[in-house]
């Protein structure tokens, strides 16, 4: 099942009409302007609008992104409740709309400490779910660990998991452009099969409820977020070739965040992505002439692509935290989240 995060400008429904043309089978979207704190009411003429096409579309794993602004581990009390207010208002909106998941960063711990910012997060979380009886999963994303951010490792979010009251409302959004940030090796097969081995091992792959596929644009534990086409970046397709095939996550909405623009060759770069995913998904090497035929076509703007499956490299030793890393302004960029 694949979506991509796309916009809402002239009505929530316009992202799932372009999710139809672009032949996607799901679609994450922002439900209201993600770079303010006020929140307009949902209009009812829109929300029927919205459930319509849901409907007819057989949109039944939509995705939504709280907005960057939340930050649920804050130091700053007044920060956080108002954290705590906007997620519950976010989470009750997307319950109205019918979604399935929201996505929410685990937020920054200002230099506090892990286990700290661990603690306050599930704190704040558990205040939400006590202020709504919403339907709609929460969803826990990895993250680089730029800054002081939370969720880079899979133990934090295991540890957040374990302190909150109802944990059955509660779900994981895995980031492979993060993971691979946070020092997580996709660069094989046989490394990506391990990542996702000691997912399950220490989280659970049942609490997986959403992906986001990006390529990354910095190495190998850079603890940067920066996406990349899928085969364009520091990942290569071999990683992407284990999920798209492996059983467990096929039910699951894989959503693209790549860069929005068109192609070389006159298609959306969601739908070139798109087509990558589904040959490798069909069972295409990722050396086949299908596959090298599409990136042919499609060079970077520079005029070189980065090779499908670049060279190993070596992790770097995990940074050491200092300061808080800066929040994207949207998605929309595909740039960075």
């Amino acid at each position: 099942m694949y979506g991509s995060h796309l916009s809402i400008a002239g009505g929530m429904e316009r992202a799932l009409l372009e999710a139809e043309s672009l032949g996607l089978d799901t679609v994450q979207v922002f439900t209201r302007n993600q770079q303010q704190w006020r929140i307009p009411p949902l209009e009812s003429a829109g929300v029927e609008l919205f459930r319509q096409h849901a409907h007819r579309l057989h949109f039944d794993r939509i995705v939504a992104h709280d907005s960057y602004l939340i930050n649920l581990a804050a130091d700053d009390l007044e920060l956080r409740q108002k954290s705590v207010d906007a997620l519950t208002t976010e989470l009750e909106r997307c319950d109205r709309l019918g979604i399935f998941a929201l996505v929410t960063h685990g937020g920054s711990h200002g230099g506090a400490g892990e286990a700290t910012g661990i603690a306050r997060l599930a704190e704040s979380l558990n205040a939400v779910l006590a202020k709504t009886d919403a339907l709609t999963l929460l969803c826990l994303e990895t993250t680089a660990g730029q800054g002081a951010s939370l969720n880079y490792r899979f133990e934090h979010i295991r540890d957040v998991i374990a302190a909150i009251e109802h944990p059955a409302r509660v779900a994981v959004c895995m980031d492979t452009a993060h993971i691979f940030a946070a020092g997580y090796d996709l660069q094989t097969a046989e490394s990506s099969e391990r990542v996702l081995d000691e997912f399950d091992r220490v989280i659970g792959i049942n609490r997986l409820a959403a992906m986001h596929l990006n390529d990354s644009l910095k190495p190998l534990a850079s603890r940067v977020d920066r996406h990349a086409h899928i085969g364009r970046g520091m990942i290569g397709l071999d990683a992407f070739s284990v999920i798209v095939r492996h059983p467990r996550l096929k039910a699951l909405p894989k959503i693209l965040e790549t860069p929005k623009a068109d192609a070389p060759d006159g298609r959306p770069w969601d739908a070139v992505n798109l087509q990558l995913l589904k040959l490798l998904e069909a069972g295409a090497a990722t050396d086949s002439a299908e596959i090298k035929s599409l990136i042919h076509k499609n060079p970077l703007s520079s005029g070189k692509s980065v090779p499908a499956s670049p060279a190993p490299q070596k992790a770097k030793a995990m940074k050491g935290e200092k300061g808080a890393g800066k929040k994207v302004a949207g998605k929309n960029t595909g740039s960075k989240k």
